[in-house]
């Protein structure tokens, strides 16, 4: 079936010398894997290396045979270019790290438009903002919302929250983070993308994504953390 959709790229591999296999997420199918046959060539191509760098918004069109095996881009276009997510190290680091974030935590292969439209959305922020250093703690957050494991906030007024049950709870449990991290997180959850930048400082921030990676340890089922996890440590020491 040939589609015409817009996909975020979430990941891709080399494969042997000169191929690529791309996974996607579409708006169309939700995750998608494409084999992309001489991305490295040095003939000129419309399925350019650059089109593949960690979450690129393209639009594709696509024959998706639908049977669990690579599908082909017929052809690749960028949705968007991006004007400063490729050339800010900042940016740029964020960006691997969330897309290696995403690629351990996006596992349903159906059609997730909610997902796809706050990733899009997100990203496009990012791209034209400059004060951007809680973006991906309200990210990594905010995208649980859409995997099925944001936090039950029902009880919010409880001074501890339980990690693993996923829970605020009014007594200090085995899996509870301590009151002060239970402040902390608290916080983050009341915070948006315009949200001022400056209420975290680097050791919360440090404190804050070692609590959502645990707790996407928790809630995402074989997820891993990022191998550029200490880069990005490194960005925002």
């Amino acid at each position: 079936m040939l589609i015409k959709t817009k996909a975020i790229v979430i990941s891709s591999l080399k494969y042997q010398e000169k191929s690529l296999i791309v996974k996607c997420l579409t708006q169309s199918d939700g995750l998608k894997s494409y084999f992309v046959p001489n991305a490295f060539s040095a003939k000129k191509s419309n399925q350019k290396i650059a089109y593949f760098q960690p979450l690129t918004i393209l639009e594709i069109e696509a024959n998706h045979k639908n049977k669990g095996t690579l599908e082909h881009f017929k052809e690749v276009k960028l949705a968007h270019a991006f004007q400063t997510i490729n050339t800010d190290i900042i940016k740029s680091t964020i960006v691997i790290f969330l897309s290696e974030m995403l690629h351990h935590s996006i596992h349903e292969e159906e059609k997730n438009d909610r997902l796809f439209t706050f990733l899009e959305t997100a990203l496009l922020w990012l791209d034209t903002h400059e004060e951007t250093s809680n973006f991906h703690l309200i990210l990594l957050l905010e995208a649980t919302k859409f995997l099925g494991f944001y936090p039950d906030t029902s009880e919010m007024d409880y001074p501890f929250f339980e990690v693993k049950e996923g829970y605020f709870s009014p007594t200090l449990g085995i899996g509870c983070l301590p009151e002060n991290e239970t402040r902390l997180f608290k916080k983050l959850i009341d915070l948006k993308f315009d949200s001022p930048q400056k209420v975290f400082n680097g050791t919360e921030r440090q404190l804050l994504l070692k609590i959502l990676l645990d707790y996407y340890t928790f809630h995402s089922v074989g997820f891993k953390k990022p191998k550029s996890l200490e880069v990005l440590k490194e960005v925002f020491a």
